[in-house]
């Protein structure tokens, strides 16, 4: 039977889950269940905001409102960056130094044919992405990496172009990884074993663990462990 919510906290105000990869935030026409909004409204009964989004494939902390209150609060809080976040990720080679930023304005690339698609220009908006290396491993004689990462903008797909743009990318990501047709094997449904084994793991390995804010004179905090074929691929967190 398939779990609805894997949830790490729930009082009068928050929703907060981990959300799995390969479901997205936003509602679908596919029903209810094919969405993490959808699903927290059945589960409630009732309505339910989402706070901060995660792309279909990033698994990890989410937070919805259960009122509008609430969600409007939430809102100012992540407006004004008031939100610490950190993300893990593997990535493809052996990241060389040991912690660092990355700091490269965002915007849409025009070169390319997919209209989601984003890369660094220099008329972007500011974006900053820290990181420290956790691990560097080997698998089939090949070198990953296991990076902590800090954003410290929200930028769309930042964390994503900021790593590819260093000469590391998240293994599985069809989008920033490589060829731009993963990405559209995906999307058409045609993706090859070939291409499925290129990408390694059937999701992009991007899991946000950690999410924290201050709140109504208290502390927020809240950690999800990724799930098994990140734990699988990285080994021991």
């Amino acid at each position: 039977m398939m779990k609805m919510l894997d949830i790490i906290h729930e009082d009068a105000d928050l929703l907060v889950v981990n959300k799995p990869a390969g479901l997205v935030c936003h509602p679908t026409k596919e029903g209810e269940l094919s969405s993490l909004i959808g699903r927290a409204r059945l589960y409630l009964g009732a309505e339910a905001h989402l706070v901060n989004r995660l792309d279909r494939e990033t698994s990890g902390v989410t937070v919805l409102a259960k009122n509008s209150a609430a969600a409007g609060e939430l809102g100012k809080l992540w407006e004004n960056r008031g939100v610490q976040k950190e993300y893990i990720a593997i990535v493809h080679g052996a990241v060389r130094e040991e912690a660092g930023a990355v700091d490269l304005a965002l915007g849409k690339d025009e070169q390319s044919a997919i209209a989601i698609k984003d890369c660094a220009r220099a008329d972007g908006a500011a974006a900053r992405t820290e990181f420290v290396v956790e691990r560097r491993f080997r698998r089939g004689g090949r070198d990953f990496s296991l990076v902590r990462l800090r954003p410290r903008t929200g930028r769309k797909h930042q964390i994503r172009i900021h790593l590819a743009a260093i000469g590391h990318p998240i293994v599985g990501d069809k989008l920033y990884g490589g060829s731009e047709d993963l990405y559209l094997a995906l999307v058409q449904d045609r993706l090859t074993p070939r291409q499925r084994e290129e990408l390694i793991l059937p999701n992009h390995a991007l899991h946000a663990e950690y999410i924290g804010w201050n709140w109504r004179g208290a502390e927020k905090a809240f950690r999800a462990p990724p799930d098994a074929d990140f734990t699988r691929f990285a080994g021991e967190l």
